[in-house]
């Protein structure tokens, strides 16, 4: 493919990771790719401060300020690098066997790796930090230093927000590796990424009765909601309607293909 580009676009599609195999890229990957490619812009942005609050401590007027927004700048930039590591799989590996098995091998890794191990670890992190982020904006959470940067809970914000961009890229490389050796139907993506689905599913599940029972109930201590009866049967009904609709997605696809 890149024999027939100009001599500077092969480079390109050589040296830049979110240009690799772009023929395979879903919507989804074009778009983590290009909020990353603007993100990216940050860490110059993030050399100047650092260069510009040394030399300024250097002569005696250090700013707090500066300081937190090194952090903001830095932590903001390398949540959504993380998303971008995943849909150009330019993350550190150990590729000490993975390098020698065959395309088809490496894709089922890849699904198990994806749908087993990082996306449910993500689905977790943004249900954790969207409680985080909702404690921090709750106290309207400042800077430690009276002339830092306050409203700390608008980056704190960013964090579930980012993380579901890092789900987003985990589940599109999850159809992507899917699609070398089968149709990446629907069923066969929450197969892939059961424990994922499942997560999401019981998060959903869990909420759904909390609030039916404070609202229903409007005296109850809303500490006592989770001890309710209804909500244990969050987790066993995500997992019964998970299966039941993979089951019923594949044989609506079945009929669909006439078999």
């Amino acid at each position: 493919m890149t024999d027939t580009l100009p001599d500077n676009k092969a480079s390109i599609a050589i040296t830049d990771p979110g240009e690799r195999r772009r023929e395979e890229h879903y919507k989804t990957d074009r778009f983590v790719i290009g909020l990353s490619n603007v993100v990216a812009w940050i860490f110059p942005l993030l050399m100047f401060a650092i260069v510009a609050q040394v030399v300024m401590r250097k002569m005696g007027h250090n700013q707090a300020w500066l300081d937190d927004g090194q952090w903001w700048l830095y932590g903001f930039a390398m949540l959504t690098g993380f998303a971008y590591a995943i849909t150009t799989d330019s993350h550190v590996r150990v590729d000490i066997f993975h390098q020698r098995f065959s395309t088809g091998k490496k894709a089922k890794l890849e699904i198990f790796a994806l749908g087993w191990l990082l996306l449910p670890f993500i689905a977790l992190m943004v249900d954790i930090l969207t409680h985080y982020a909702f404690a921090s904006w709750t106290a309207k959470e400042g800077s430690d230093s009276p002339n830092g940067l306050h409203r700390l809970y608008i980056l704190k914000i960013t964090l579930p927000i980012l993380m579901i961009v890092a789900a987003m890229a985990g589940w599109s490389m999850l159809k992507r590796n899917l699609n070398l050796f089968t149709t990446p139907t629907l069923s066969k993506c929450l197969l892939g990424a059961f424990p994922f689905a499942w997560f999401v599913l019981d998060r959903l599940y869990h909420y759904g009765f909390y609030w039916f029972i404070r609202l229903t109930n409007p005296d109850i201590n809303p500490r006592r909601i989770s001890k309710e009866p209804l909500m244990e049967h969050a987790t066993l009904t995500a997992f019964v309607t998970l299966v039941i609709l993979i089951i019923g997605l594949w044989l609506i696809g079945r009929k669909n293909r006439g078999l």
